[in-house]
């Protein structure tokens, strides 16, 4: 079907956020999945005491957050693709339910910071504790993203001798490399000093969201008036 050049252009627009959202989704759903059901980090779901910790609770959240991701993005390369029009309502719905839980986790970050960056420590430090006990290749990943996200260097903070050094990030002066800033020190200081910060990111990752809402809506304007078009057509024809 014939669209004019903002309708090519949202259609372009949905597709590249379609891709960036599908890589991200297989990141958090396999790294979630990986760190579910390995042998070493497995034990933590099958201890009843520990079935609601921090570390449970996160990986939980990657596998949902993977998988709803990969839904959506289901749903909008078939419908960007296909022009299909039920596919892109589907698509603007769960973006806009997805839009609204950012927003509303923004908020809550900036409300709620202290007990948010307390979880995230608790977190962080169960992943750090796993490493150091197994090795294991996923909580490393964890805890790459932790260390480059936060620039500190595990619970001891001196990268030559922490467990975890070979996750630390690259050091940025000499001082660095002898000695750089905890982890759990960190990410607590973060959501506390930061909070607005925080909550400015989901709030811009919201809005994104948004942007494609609005392309999709405008794409799908634009088919249906194509298909209008294409029908009085023949039915002028016939």
């Amino acid at each position: 079907m014939s669209l004019d050049g903002c309708g090519q252009l949202c259609k372009y627009v949905i597709i590249l956020f379609n891709i960036l959202f599908a890589l991200v989704g297989f990141a958090l759903l396999g790294l979630g999945l990986w760190l579910r059901f390995s042998d070493n980090t497995r034990g933590f779901f099958q201890i009843e005491e520990l079935n609601t910790s921090a570390f449970v609770i996160g990986v939980t959240v990657l596998i949902v957050l993977g998988s709803v991701m990969l839904i959506v993005v289901a749903f909008g390369d078939y419908g960007t693709c296909h022009e299909n029009i039920c596919a892109l309502q589907v698509f603007s719905g769960l973006l806009g339910v997805l839009a609204g839980a950012l927003i509303a986790a923004g908020v809550l970050a900036y409300t709620r910071s202290d007990n948010i960056a307390a979880q995230l420590t608790e977190f962080y430090v169960s992943m750090y504790a796993l490493y150091a006990s197994s090795g294991d290749p996923g909580t490393a990943v964890t805890l790459t993203f932790f260390h480059n996200v936060f620039h500190c260097c595990g619970v001891s903070g001196v990268p030559i001798l922490d467990l975890a050094k070979s996750t630390c990030p690259t050091p940025d002066g000499m001082w660095e490399k002898l000695i750089m800033k905890p982890c759990p020190g960190v990410i607590a200081s973060v959501f506390e000093s930061k909070a607005p910060l925080v909550m400015g990111t989901f709030l811009g990752t919201g809005a994104l969201l948004i942007t494609a809402l609005v392309c999709t809506a405008i794409l799908t304007k634009q088919i249906k008036r194509s298909q209008q078009e294409v029908i009085a057509h023949y039915s002028a024809v016939y």
